[in-house]
């Protein structure tokens, strides 16, 4: 089970381990997600499972990715669990197999700004779901943040709210919620990528972060609307 080999690919495999070692980044991100996740869950981009690991409690969930090093990881981390399965999906192409899970929840984190064609994959996203399912997905915002660290990670765009609404309904979603997630991330990430033109989050600067996520979750009680991601749920009409 090789590493990935791509620059890219390399990069990303690295900043995973490195946002393994920050569980409450994680969890606080989850749970801002909880309230969409259903019981019958697919997670699009799944990596090395730092946010999979919140779903296992499902009834059924279903991890994929494209690399073979993350799908074996995968496969090992959650061995020995019936009832979640690792297989390889490369969107927009969707197979029958997936479609076939009956699927109430999509859950893609940190992937859509990888893919060029981000409007057929938002299609395959919903033809994925039942009627009444829900994608529950997060991406990078604001374009005047974009730096070298989005372009070593192989960022092909960050979003804007209404850029994102327009393509989720010309996928078919209702859009049932929008709203900017991390407001503490935007300087850090600016200063790493515009000014010191890093390629990987510092190690040093995301331990600190970590340790202050109980003050950053204040966020949501604060007049400022803006964030370094989005976060925006789309449902399948039913």
């Amino acid at each position: 089970m090789s590493p990935p080999g791509e620059a890219a690919d390399q990069v990303g495999a690295a900043t995973l381990e490195r946002m393994a070692a920050a569980p409450r980044y994680n969890r606080w991100m989850f749970d801002r997600l909880r309230p969409w996740v259903g019981r019958r869950v697919l997670e699009i981009g799944a990596g090395i499972g730092n946010m999979s690991a919140f779903l296992v409690d499902r009834d059924r969930v279903v991890l994929t990715d494209t690399e073979p090093y993350y799908l074996g990881r995968l496969r090992e981390r959650f061995a020995g669990r019936p009832h979640v399965s690792v297989a390889e999906l490369r969107l927009p192409a969707v197979s029958p197999g997936l479609v076939a899970e009956r699927l109430d929840t999509v859950v893609c984190l940190n992937v859509l700004e990888h893919i060029e064609d981000d409007r057929a994959s938002l299609r395959a996203m919903h033809d994925l779901l039942q009627p009444g399912g829900r994608l529950a997905l997060l991406v990078p915002s604001l374009r005047a943040l974009y730096g070298t660290l989005d372009e070593a990670l192989g960022h092909c765009r960050r979003y804007v709210p209404d850029e994102l609404s327009e393509k989720l309904r010309a996928a078919g979603f209702r859009l049932r919620h929008l709203e900017y997630f991390n407001l503490a991330g935007v300087p850090g990430w600016w200063f790493a990528g515009r000014v010191l033109r890093r390629r990987l989050i510092p190690s040093g600067a995301l331990r600190w972060y970590e340790a202050l996520v109980p003050l950053f979750r204040l966020e949501r009680v604060l007049p400022w609307r803006i964030g370094q991601s989005l976060i925006a749920i789309g449902e399948v009409p039913a």
